[in-house]
Parts: structure tokens; sequence; C-alpha cells
């Protein structure tokens, strides 16, 4: 766009900044005209402006202190049209899921709970780069006859190789499934070989630990619920328990209170017969 190529060279360093995997700010895709564009919240720029990160950032503009200034320079960005303000629609597709539908706003400024769609693509050359590097696989496949026979032999024991890799994990992966099976039976609750192997971690956190118990996760709330519901209902038995004793108590004085007046009324009774 032609406003981007008159941008101040700090502004410039800010968006590059900003559109960096090294900003931290979380992007998702939308549909603007039939052309996929990624947006992202406001306030995930303005945490980002405001990070430890930014302020090691040379070339850019100052730091901002407050919410107000971080907004206030953001809304700087916007004429240069690195990002614009959209307002989300319904999903471009029949599952929820779809990318939603992206409209542009007429009135431009920036709040912190608004969406803003990136025009700026950023540096081009990884894109270029990975561009050619398809090429060069495309022709050196087709020209795989006209190889030299000692690097279609490489090719040809290192295709094995991956094949042998796949089929290893394969093996792998249905040897555990077989052998928590079986833990199940003779060591309860079970043992999984390689317990990180299907998580979100790295190649060599997904060996280590090489076992573990399958144990379900501890639920501090609801210990702490429970006993708060124990101690609820011990409290009533507690009252009724003293209100029996109590009625026990008074129902004794008045058993032991009966005997004594009828007592004194039959001593009463002697003597006036006597003084008769």
């Amino acid at each position: 766009m032609e406003q981007q190529a008159t941008a101040p060279p700090d502004i410039v360093k800010l968006v590059q900044w900003l559109r960096s995997s090294s900003s931290g700010i979380k992007t998702k895709t939308g549909i603007l005209n039939g052309s996929r564009l990624d947006y992202f919240k406001g306030k995930a720029a303005v945490k980002a402006i405001m990070s430890p990160a930014y302020a090691k950032l040379k070339g850019a503009p100052p730091q901002p202190k407050t919410e107000e200034e971080a907004n206030a320079l953001l809304l700087s960005a916007i004429p240069f049209a690195f990002f614009l303000r959209v307002e989300r629609g319904p999903p471009s597709g029949s599952s929820s899921s779809s990318p939603k539908q992206l409209q542009i706003v007429q009135q431009q400024t920036f709040q912190p709970d608004l969406y803003f769609a990136w025009f700026y693509q950023g540096s081009q050359w990884t894109t270029y780069l990975g561009g050619a590097l398809m090429v060069a696989l495309i022709l050196g496949g087709v020209m795989f006859p006209l190889w030299p026979p000692i690097m279609r032999l490489g090719a040809y024991y290192l295709s094995l190789a991956f094949f042998g890799l796949i089929g290893l994990f394969m093996a792998l992966s249905v040897f555990r499934l077989f052998f928590y099976i079986i833990t199940i039976f003779v060591a309860s609750p079970g043992i999984w070989i390689f317990p990180k192997l299907f998580a979100d971690v790295g190649f060599v956190e997904s060996f280590i630990p090489a076992w573990d118990w399958d144990l379900p996760p501890k639920k501090k709330g609801k210990k702490k619920k429970l006993g708060s519901d124990k101690k609820s209902k011990r409290e009533p038995k507690s009252q009724n328990g003293s209100a029996e004793s109590s009625s026990d108590a008074l129902a004794a004085g008045i058993s032991t209170a009966i005997p004594v007046s009828s007592t004194r009324s039959r001593i009463a009774e002697v003597a006036d017969e006597g003084n008769d």
C-alpha cells in the first residue's frame, strides 16, 4: 500500500516487531472480501508494547508507561494502514469453527476491546526462500533418472531409513497400547511406556519419562468442598444432641421434683391429724 511506504522508520520498526512472533500477539484467521487475513485484538498489542521485550527494541518509539499512552501510540500507526479496525461477522462456512467474516469499519480508532486486521505481511524473504526450495525439490524429483548412480543409491537408503523410522514409531505405539492393557490387570491402574509420546512437547521430551503410572489428576477444589460439606453435616447433629440432652435433664428434674412435693404434702396431713 502507498500509505505504508510513507510511514516513519520508528513506526515501521514498531509494526515489524508486532507482526513478528517475538511480540507474542495471538492472531486468528478471518475472511475479508474472499481473502484470508490475520486479525488480533487490541489488548494483545497493548500488552505486547508494555512488555519488557519491547523496552529492549531499538529504533522504535519509546515504551509507553500507561495504557492510555499505548493506545495513542498504536492509534498513530493506523493512518499508514499496516492494520485497520474490523468487525467480526458470522462464520464463513457451515461449521462454527470456520474463519469469521471481517468487515472494515469506516471510523478508524484504537481501543483494547476492538479487533484489527493485518494488511502488512512483514518480511517476505522466507516466503521467497521456501518457494525456491520447493521448485528445486520438484525439479530434482523430475530429473531423478539423470542423477549419478551414487546419488540414486543414497536416496534409496535415505528412503528406507525414513520408512523404517515411521514403521518403528507405529510398532512402538501398538506395543505400548498392548502393554498398558496387560498392566491394567497385572499392575493396576496400569503403566504407560513413554506417557508423553503423543503430547505437545519437543522430540526429546516425548521420551521422558520412560514409563509412568496411569494415575488420574488430583482435584484439590473438590476435596476442600467435601470437607466443608462434612463439617456442615456435623453441626446440626451436635445441636440436636445438645437439645436432646437439655430435654432429658429437664424431664429428670421434673420426675425428681414430683416425689419430693408429694412427700411434703403427706407430712403436712400427718401433722394436722396429730393436732386434732
